[in-house]
């Protein structure tokens, strides 16, 4: 029996096989999931073609998690695939090329919205188009980097990346009594599609490779997908509210 056996997961943020939520999509199939994933306008081919590296190929629904319509409209095309969903993995974020790399004094207003619903908000759209699909129980687990200090040119994704931890606790405040639980994992960087686009991200890199305890690989992502894995099963059943950190140990070391 595997930690996921005969549950129905749906992953976001699938893009490439070198991202975490590819990783996690292939290890809930090895644990015995049902898994769906998610993609939306150009890049809906690009998920559509990785998802046949999956161990078994999984339907590509399409979402975009800013379009109401796509939300309102998810319960039925998911059913179309499986009867409920145990669980939702939010890998979910973006930001304009002006609201990062250090410009944070100059970020217009427009930009800072768009991180913030697409990076923090949409982890409660999506969670609440989810809902009707739970039954007796389900696991929610977004995807977080670090936001309790500011990072060198991560400008206002730090503070869309703070957004979402606060916005998971008090998903987990409200969806508690539904027996749902919201959980994130604290990844370190990964050589992903999405730190492409940050601005110096070799100097997160320099930051593991001096302060991590646990030897750092930017280019793994499998521990990450595991501690997401792990969230998503019943083993953490009454865990809820929490920010898992899967980053070397960096997040518990001074400077």
């Amino acid at each position: 029996m595997g930690l996921l056996q005969g549950k129905n997961i749906l992953v976001t943020g699938v893009l490439t096989d070198a991202s975490i939520a590819f990783h996690i999509a292939r290890l809930a199939q090895e644990e015995g999931a049902s898994v769906l994933l998610s993609s939306y306008g150009r890049v809906l081919s690009l998920t559509t073609r990785i998802s046949g590296r999956l161990p078994s190929t999984a339907p590509v629904i399409e979402l975009d998690v800013t379009n109401q319509a796509d939300l309102d409209s998810l319960e039925t095309r998911i059913r179309e695939h499986v009867p409920h969903l145990d669980g939702v993995v939010h890998s979910i974020g973006f930001a304009p090329e002006a609201a990062l790399g250090g410009n944070f004094l100059n970020t217009s207003w427009d930009d800072v919205a768009t991180a913030m619903h697409v990076s923090a908000y949409s982890l409660k759209s999506l969670s609440m188009a989810c809902v009707p699909l739970f039954k007796e129980s389900a696991s929610i687990v977004g995807l977080d980097f670090d936001a309790t200090v500011a990072w060198p040119k991560y400008d206002w994704m730090g503070v869309a990346k703070a957004a979402l931890e606060s916005t998971s606790r008090y998903l987990a405040r409200d969806l508690g009594p539904k027996n749902i639980r919201v959980n994130l994992i604290a990844a370190g960087p990964i050589r992903t599609m999405a730190a492409k686009s940050i601005p110096g991200f070799d100097e997160f890199e320099k930051v593991w490779n001096e302060r991590a305890p646990l030897q750092w690989d930017v280019n793994d992502p499998v521990p990450a997908a595991q501690g997401a894995v792990a969230l998503l099963s019943d083993w953490f059943s009454k865990t809820t509210g929490e920010i898992i950190h899967v980053d070397g140990g960096v997040h518990a070391m001074g400077a």
